[in-house]
């Protein structure tokens, strides 16, 4: 018998499942387990809603289990539980009948292009639900993208027609748009638009605070509770587009970003003299050397870590910094590449206000292709595949980058086309929405569909955020996608053939053979 059955990131083992004592990602085979149950108890949530009387706590709570069961977000069986507990008495609150919880079991023992469907259909709401999370932090919601969710939900525990699934794997896609927009909408008007911003790597002597994941609303707090405290704050890893926002950049103590991808972490933290605080996912079994330093808060947990509770109280970091001391002198880090320095803050209002320049210099053929190169990072070797693409793209290209895929090429040097970089980091990887919004307006300025454009995505997906973007992408009919570094294990062949037959969905192959084919 198995310990535990878990494939829904790209590292998972043999690229087949984790069926251990313990998953690739340091998840125990107990907390799968538990985190099985949790999905199972949310669909009967969504079952009692049908008929019941759910309320604003019912969609929280929906929000927070699936976002809890995301790659690299919660460790702590306690808190799994805990919530799974909370679910149950909301389910009896909102409706007295009895629901059973469904058991996950049946799912991953089901016909595998039934069970590759209901997969996409699950691992892309786990992802949207993270960025909803986000967009009601700030007090935004969209009562289509909430009821959606306990659509997705029932669907995954009765459904079985493989038609009316695909299109459910579809529709998923659709209303991530709508979910994109909506945490666009919720940045923008708290933040003001991003602009274009140069950020350092070094990071200056004196105590300190690196910050991680994507909550830009726990940034803005923490960054308030810092004023005047000789303490400056750091970025890390997804957190870096905090810098283009016009309201965040304004404190004098947002310093510069900290550190390469998610992924180098316990490297990069090694005896770092400063507190970690992870506002959301990503973080990896925290080691030894600085497992004293690292505060969690919102739905990140890990066990034995300080939580930051829901009044975000973050007088223990502070704290935390200034004991800690920082670094004696100015630290000099660099990119993966070697570089000093990143720009990031592209978001769409920032490229769209140079759009006649970039159509003019099209029409003038300096620019003859768009890349986008980005989505999420990970530890595999063959990710290289990335920046040996972005190296060999022709010096009359432009790359938009996004998720923190981008920390792969975000530091490279190639140059610009009229003052224009030829890197552009478009943000987050709900930023999507950004080079969505980019592609729509250059194939209305060309009068053209954005699969006519000189434009090819050539995409990294680690975790289900991206499973929810590559679902939004298919929704909108783009095709020639490239994927890596390896396709879903979850994907069957039969559920794959009908994406390539569709949408023309790639495999990634070689960085040179893939360069031909797409310039050829």
């Amino acid at each position: 018998m198995k310990d535990m059955f878990c494939f829904q990131c790209q590292q998972t083992a043999h690229n087949t499942g984790c069926d251990g004592k313990v998953g690739v990602c340091g998840k125990k085979a107990d907390t799968a387990v538990y985190q099985d149950e949790l999905i199972g108890a949310l669909i009967a949530l969504a079952n009692a809603a049908e008929n019941g009387s759910s309320t604003e706590k019912t969609d929280m709570l929906i929000l927070k289990g699936l976002f809890t069961t995301i790659t690299n977000v919660n460790f702590n069986n306690v808190t799994i539980k805990q919530l799974t507990e909370e679910i149950h008495i909301e389910r009896s609150r909102i409706n007295s009948q009895k629901f059973d919880d469904y058991d996950m079991k049946k799912l991953w023992n089901d016909h595998e292009d039934i069970r590759s469907l209901k997969s996409l259909i699950l691992f892309g709401i786990k992802g949207m639900a993270a960025y909803a999370y986000h967009a009601q932090a700030l007090g935004k919601t969209d009562s289509e993208v909430t009821s959606f969710f306990y659509k997705a939900l029932r669907a995954i525990g009765s459904e079985n027609d493989p038609e009316k699934l695909l299109g459910l794997v579809l529709e998923t896609g659709n209303v991530n748009l709508k979910c994109m927009a909506l945490l666009d909408a919720a940045n923008t008007d708290a933040y003001g638009d991003p602009v274009p911003t140069e950020v350092p790597l070094t990071i200056e002597k004196g105590p300190f605070i690196v910050v991680s994941g994507h909550d830009l609303h726990d940034m803005k707090l923490l960054l308030e509770q810092t004023k005047d405290k000789g303490v400056n704050i750091y970025t890390h890893s997804e957190m870096l587009p905090a810098h283009g926002y016009p309201k965040l950049k304004a404190y004098p103590q947002l310093k510069g970003n900290f550190g390469t991808g998610w992924q180098n972490q316990q490297s990069e933290f090694h005896n770092i003299p400063a507190p970690i605080l992870f506002t959301t996912n990503c973080i990896m079994p925290v080691r030894q050397s600085y497992c004293d330093r690292v505060f969690t808060t919102s739905i990140v947990s890990y066990p034995e870590l300080v939580h930051i509770g829901d009044d975000k109280d973050f007088t223990p970091v502070i704290e935390k910094a200034i004991e800690c001391g920082g670094y004696d002198e100015d630290k000099e880090m660099t990119g993966m590449n070697g570089g000093h320095t990143v720009t990031t803050g592209f978001a769409h209002n920032a490229v769209l206000s140079n759009a006649e320049k970039i159509i003019s210099l099209v029409k003038e053929g300096r620019i003859k292709h768009f890349f986008l190169i980005g989505g999420c990072d990970g530890a595999s070797p063959s990710r290289s595949y990335y920046s040996d693409f972005a190296r060999l793209t022709p010096p009359d290209s432009l790359i938009l980058t996004l998720a923190c895929g981008k920390y792969r090429i975000n530091d490279m040097d190639l140059g610009t086309i009229d003052g224009i970089p030829r890197i552009l980091d478009c943000g987050q990887c709900n930023d999507a929405y950004s080079a969505i919004k980019i592609a729509i307006a250059l194939a209305e300025a060309f009068d053209c569909g954005v699969n006519d454009l000189p434009l090819t995505l050539v995409l990294s997906w680690y975790e289900q955020k991206a499973v929810c973007i590559l679902l939004t992408l298919l929704s909108l009919g783009i095709k020639n996608i490239y994927l890596g570094p390896t396709l879903p294990a979850f994907v069957s062949k039969g559920v794959l053939d009908v994406l390539v037959d569709k949408f023309q969905l790639t495999p990634i192959s070689t960085p040179e053979e893939d360069i031909k084919k797409i310039l050829g």
